[in-house]
């Protein structure tokens, strides 16, 4: 199988490029460009500068328009700029375009998406599914994007499946694509199996916007050690740990983080990867509160909940980071209380966030605030679910 490449040890100086489309305010592609940000960072570059401008549609040639390119071309020259990321996906045409006016790698946000996947990728399964979306991905992109696949090259957004002799045909790129689906129908079978032979225990999946603390969440109920860092995407394959919460014995998944515009091919490719959720009996959707945007997080999850067809599941929204969270100034004048650092259960419970049509509950990992609710909560759920399949086994509760 084709290796990725190893992550270059200097830092790529980056620039961020978005754009308000029609009635979108500028302000919220700066909250967007913000994400943009923190993936650049997780994939070992450095955010030199962002630009961003007002369009009613996009430039069909450069996706932004010549005034600010002739902006970019300036910037990019005077500091040596290696890497221009735009925050929407561009065409192959756009794509070529840009990097000849700007003389530098210009990558969207989906490709940076899918390098990150695959400087994260550790099994033989994840790196299959990575590299199945990194040729569909570049499939139509054939014409500009094989010159930057060169081994010697490297950086952000070429960790891609290249060779040292240039595939330029699109017949063999087709070829891969097809032996890495037939590859991954192959390990859907194992992983099918491995799941019907863990017998009729309940079955709880973690799921959430990456980076809201789910693989810190099963390391605090499963008592292991989950590899769980302050970056996106830390965990890419799905771990499944046996939890037992007094005397009841479930299964506990910790699935990859969703994210906005998550790329249509990697939701493909990790199909089998998503079936712990699809195939899981109850689901903690954490959400981390001290997002400013966890509120657009908690849509996109659900969205994407929606597109795996896996919205029919008992949910419980569970808040975590309360430690870091504090109210709005409109919050605390509706509440009527002092508007402070940090804020008390009690007084997050008389939110609108505790109003949610599922069980709500408010945590902090890290520091294990409310856990032990927490445990009750769960138990209460998984207990019933198990009373019904197991009638005859209510010796355990």
């Amino acid at each position: 199988m084709t290796q990725f490449f190893e992550k270059v040890k200097q830092a790529e100086k980056v620039i961020l490029v978005g754009v308000a489309l029609g009635n979108t305010n500028i302000n919220k592609i700066n909250e967007y460009l913000d994400e943009l940000d923190f993936l650049a960072n997780t994939a070992g570059g450095i955010v030199y500068k962002r630009f961003t401008q007002k369009l009613n549609k996009p430039d069909p040639s450069y996706y932004i328009g010549k005034g600010k390119l002739a902006e970019i071309v300036k910037y990019v020259n005077e500091n040596e700029i290696d890497l221009i990321v735009f925050d929407d996906e561009l065409s192959p045409s756009q794509l070529r375009n840009l990097e000849k006016a700007v003389k530098c790698r210009v990558i969207d946000r989906s490709n940076l998406i899918l390098d990150i996947f695959a400087s994260r990728a550790r099994t033989a399964h994840a790196k299959t599914q990575v590299e199945l979306a990194q040729y569909q991905y570049i499939l139509p992109r054939l014409a500009g994007m094989w010159t930057h696949l060169e081994r010697q090259r490297g950086g952000i957004g070429v960790r891609g499946p290249g060779e040292k002799e240039i595939e330029t045909d699109r017949r063999i790129v087709r070829d891969k694509i097809s032996l890495l689906k037939k590859k991954l129908e192959q390990i859907d079978k194992q992983k099918t199996t491995q799941r019907s032979n863990r017998g009729a225990l309940v079955r709880v999946a973690l799921v959430g916007y990456t980076n809201v603390g789910k693989s810190t969440i099963m390391n605090l109920l499963s008592k292991t050690e989950v590899f769980a860092e302050n970056k996106l995407f830390a965990t890419l394959d799905t771990t499944v740990r046996k939890v037992v919460i007094g005397n009841l014995p479930f299964l506990l998944s910790d699935t990859v983080g969703f994210i906005r515009k998550l790329p249509h091919h990697l939701i493909e490719s990790f199909k089998s990867t998503l079936d712990e959720v699809r195939e899981s009996d109850i689901l903690i959707h954490i959400v981390d509160i001290s997002h400013p945007n966890f509120e657009e997080q908690i849509n996109v999850v659900n969205q994407t909940l929606q597109e795996i067809k896996a919205t029919d599941k008992q949910t419980i929204l569970l808040f975590n980071k309360i430690d870091k969270y504090a109210f709005t100034e409109k919050e605390s004048s509706e509440l009527n209380i002092e508007k402070t650092d940090n804020q008390t259960l009690e007084e997050l419970k008389n939110t609108w966030m505790a109003k949610s049509n599922n069980p709500c509950l408010f945590i902090s990992a890290t520091k294990k605030i409310n856990i032990i609710e927490f445990r009750k909560l769960l138990y209460e759920y998984v207990k019933e679910i198990h009373r019904k399949r197991y009638p005859y086994d209510n010796f355990l509760y």
